[in-house]
């Protein structure tokens, strides 16, 4: 087999080349687009689940669909250690620089473009010099209006002046928040204070976000009402069809087929996690001898694919942990078993020998590095789906 014409695309973030089995979360943002553009209310859109399940590659289909209908749209990486301060304000800047054209106004967009340098300049009295930053925008920033450094304030009046510019043209704003788990928590609040008075207003503007499977335990922490207000969707493995048609629908465009046989292995490999069905299609692809690619072909290319995902899936997050974090691990994978199922915290405790409050920060830790997400209370699991499996052939 020709490794160049190879489709498939194992990658964070990067799109297959066939996206499979998404029909439902395409079709549900499809509708949410039309109420606003017909003046309905509708509420923003979450989108949670594992790693390596599509999160992301949803996240930039859904901003193609928006910008597809001429909406403005922007997007932002949400990172533990940062303010939204400066993300937001880009991201409202590129928005609103797509919605400009259409706008009759000239005058009134660089008004708002003038709140969203405001919103990005303020600084705390105490901040260093090298902490200040200067956005790109040509207008100058406006005063009085999301300037008085209370997050939650200034991002309701952004958005606000945002959405007006987006009623203007027809159209509406799409802001897109990938890794939303890390919001810091005073920002989760002033993005959840943001969409309740956005719904109020029937504002065109929308927040799609995307995170780890605890992310709406994180905004309802913030918020008690932010289960009204977002739209949850939950993203998970492929079903036996969609992950076949992600084998083959790549495959005939290149005049290759499968037996029935070595899509029965592809599946029992990957589990149907949409990564490793792209991770074992292109090591099977590259082993395979000619077409169509057999049982035989995906028993070959299994162990090098699980070598590949040994370093770049799973070794680059393991890498990441002190001892006393892969400890932890370990002794969830232990009880948890390869299929790496959620675990009682205080059973790790017991395993370990330890309290369970002695083992907090190590906990926390692996939490902030999203290596590990709380379940529900007490009970603890893995982000990364075969990650037990992985650490049970691991040494201690």
């Amino acid at each position: 087999m020709d490794p160049v014409r190879n489709p498939y695309a194992p990658g964070a973030g990067q799109r297959p080349p066939e996206l499979a089995g998404r029909d439902a979360e395409l079709g549900a943002f499809d509708v949410v687009l039309e109420r606003i553009a017909h003046g309905r209310p509708e509420r923003s859109l979450v989108l949670t689940g594992l790693r390596g399940v599509g999160k992301t590659v949803l996240l930039n289909h859904l901003r193609s669909a928006a910008i597809a209908r001429g909406w403005g749209t922007g997007k932002i990486e949400a990172r533990p250690d940062q303010s939204l301060r400066r993300p937001v304000a880009s991201a409202l800047h590129m928005a609103l620089r797509e919605l400009g054209p259409r706008h009759g106004n000239a005058e009134a967009v660089a008004d708002v473009l003038g709140v969203v340098k405001a919103f990005a300049q303020f600084q705390p009295a105490d901040a260093k010099l090298r902490d200040r930053w200067q956005p790109g925008i040509d207008a100058p920033a406006a005063t009085g209006r999301a300037d008085t450094g209370d997050m939650e304030i200034d991002l309701v009046e952004l958005l606000s002046d945002a959405a007006g510019v987006a009623a203007d043209t027809g159209k509406g704003i799409a802001l897109f928040i990938d890794e939303m788990q890390d919001v810091q928590p005073d920002d989760v609040s002033a993005i959840c204070a943001a969409c309740h008075e956005l719904s109020q207003q029937g504002a065109p503007l929308i927040v799609v976000g995307a995170g780890l499977p605890h992310l709406p335990a994180v905004l309802s922490a913030s918020k008690s009402y932010s289960e009204r207000l977002f739209r949850y969707l939950r993203i998970d493995r492929l079903d036996r069809a969609a992950a076949d048609r992600a084998l083959v629908g790549p495959a005939e465009r290149e005049d290759v087929e499968y037996t029935a046989e070595a899509l029965d292995a592809l599946y029992a490999a990957a589990d149907g996690y949409p990564y490793f069905v792209q991770a074992y299609g292109k090591v099977t692809w590259d082993l395979a001898a000619t077409t169509p690619i057999t049982a035989d072909d995906v028993a070959v290319a299994a162990p090098a694919a699980e070598a590949e995902l040994a370093v770049g899936f799973f070794g680059s997050r393991y890498d990441r942990a002190t001892p006393a974090e892969r400890e932890y691990m370990h002794a969830m994978a232990d009880l948890g078993g390869p299929a790496g199922a959620a675990v009682s915290t205080s059973d790790v405790a017991v395993s370990l020998g330890r309290k369970p409050a002695s083992l907090s920060p190590a906990r926390d830790s692996l939490i902030k590095k999203g290596l590990v997400y709380s379940a529900e209370r007490g009970q603890i699991a893995f982000t990364v789906p075969h990650f037990g499996r992985y650490l049970l052939r691991q040494p201690d």
